[in-house]
């Protein structure tokens, strides 16, 4: 109990200290914010779109004067990565927005003075990103998801795929860097195997081996593909996509965004409103200054979409519970 009560008051102090470090971060009286995203992609752009709109909404936009806005893309290089969080740290920064695991891991672990809003990120505890006394660091915030999501959205596939075998055979690919990724593998073959179906997973460690791995895992007799949740998955999905085509496979995945890019349908976050929902938190470190009461929040908008011409591409019906994407 003494030890739990001095964690408490030790992360009230340090946080106190932190907030009046980071009241005087402005040019002049316009607040300085920066966004790292860690690679280039489509889907994943639209939590930054959020992200700014969120700030816009409060006030705080270039155009007006009442903002500036240094963003950097890392174009999917480690090397570059770094050397934007470097690049950041150093600068009068009021606040930090990042996008996708990598880039917020990459800020948390080397920035401890200026707050980071994280979206398209995973809750602290499922990255790594803990101390031993549980807490995530003092100057986390946004919005987070964990991966309880991803058993509904897998789900889907039982409910609308005939298996051409005995049992459904599911196929995924993940990424051993990642380690949500691997989470949701493990968590995934559990839950193929209580819905009578067997998840073929093979990993791969970067999107360049997506079609080879891709490809290997179509020969393995597979009825669908499941996008995995992960930075590998986005930046490789026209492959994926490609390739399942060429086999007649449907894919169906846990992230919105994916089914306007060619899989069938979701259950998952609204990367937008994902965004959106972290720079409404920045915007309001913004108007007072305070990060008290703020934390790492979990995702409160998801929703379910299908792809009506991929759909009827494989013959599948889906109920009106399922939003249609319309380009």
């Amino acid at each position: 109990m003494k030890q739990t009560c001095l964690i408490v008051i030790m992360a009230t102090f340090f946080g106190a200290v932190f907030q009046s470090c980071q009241s005087g971060k402005r040019e002049g009286n316009v607040p300085i914010v920066g966004f790292i995203e860690a690679f280039e992609d489509a889907t994943i752009a639209q939590a930054r779109m959020g992200f700014m709109d969120a700030l816009a909404s409060a006030g705080y936009r270039e155009e007006a004067g009442t903002l500036r806005v240094i963003y950097r893309n890392a174009q999917g290089d480690a090397g570059t990565l770094s050397q934007i969080v470097n690049y950041l740290g150093s600068r009068p920064i009021s606040l930090i927005g990042t996008s996708t695991t990598l880039a917020t891991l990459a800020a948390a672990q080397r920035i401890h003075d200026t707050p980071i809003f994280q979206s398209v990120t995973a809750m602290p505890e499922i990255v790594g990103l803990v101390a031993d006394g549980g807490l995530p660091p003092p100057n986390l915030f946004g919005t987070g998801e964990t991966l309880h999501y991803i058993d509904t959205a897998f789900a889907i596939i039982s409910q609308q795929v005939k298996p051409k075998g005995a049992r459904l055979r599911v196929g995924m690919i993940y990424n051993q860097a990642e380690p949500q990724s691997v989470e949701a593998y493990e968590r995934l073959a559990v839950l193929a195997d209580s819905l009578g179906a067997e998840l073929v997973a093979q990993p791969l460690q970067a999107s360049a081996e997506a079609q080879l791995v891709v490809r290997s895992l179509l020969q393995r007799d597979i009825d669908a593909f499941f996008a995995n949740p992960d930075n590998t998955v986005f930046a490789a999905f026209e492959t994926i996509v490609r390739n399942c085509d060429e086999r007649g496979v449907p894919i169906f995945t846990s992230e919105a965004g994916l089914v306007a890019r060619g899989a069938v349908a979701a259950f998952g976050a609204d990367i937008y409103q994902w965004g959106y929902q972290s720079g409404e938190q920045a915007a309001r470190y913004l108007e007072t200054g305070s990060t008290e009461d703020m934390r790492v929040e979990m995702l409160k908008i998801r929703k379910r979409v299908y792809n009506p011409d991929r759909a009827a591409q494989f013959g599948l019906d889906f109920d009106t519970s399922f939003e249609a994407w319309v380009q």
